[in-house]
């Protein structure tokens, strides 16, 4: 149940296709549900989002900044996993690797409420969902 976070600029029109790219990708790398799916599209000016190289020494034309909270458990192989497979599913919409930035937000059961005012993994109306290996047992 990570929520997620895409920004990008308003130049880019396919936000359907980048959003549907990221969802797909956490669901084959952590297994969750399909129907698991939080996220915050927000399509802004070019001039809003500033990404540099982190003196990486390459530019970055269009960002596509993305930032996914989730309960923490799983491992950096994993994470690494994820990060390589959103990279590949966003090239198949036009995304390029290099305009791919991924902000990593980890949190506890207690840090989610899914309505009504309740921490519904704390009060038992959610089971806390166990970190899943992907498919490959990473």
């Amino acid at each position: 149940m990570p929520l997620v976070r895409i920004d990008h600029s308003d130049a880019r029109t396919n936000s359907t296709e980048i959003a549907a790219a990221v969802h797909h990708a956490i669901v084959a790398v952590y297994g969750i549900p399909v129907r698991d799916r939080f996220q915050v599209l927000t399509s802004r000016p070019a001039t809003t989002i500033v990404a540099e190289d982190a003196g990486l020494g390459f530019d970055r034309a269009d960002p596509v900044i993305i930032q996914i909270f989730t309960q923490r458990g799983r491992t950096d192989e994993t994470k690494q996993a994820l990060y390589a497979e959103i990279a590949t599913r966003l090239a198949e919409v036009g995304v390029g690797g290099e305009d791919v930035f991924i902000g990593y937000v980890e949190n506890g059961p207690q840090d989610w409420s899914f309505g009504f005012g309740r921490a519904q993994y704390l009060t038992g109306e959610l089971a806390v969902p166990a970190a899943k290996p992907n498919v490959a047992g990473v």
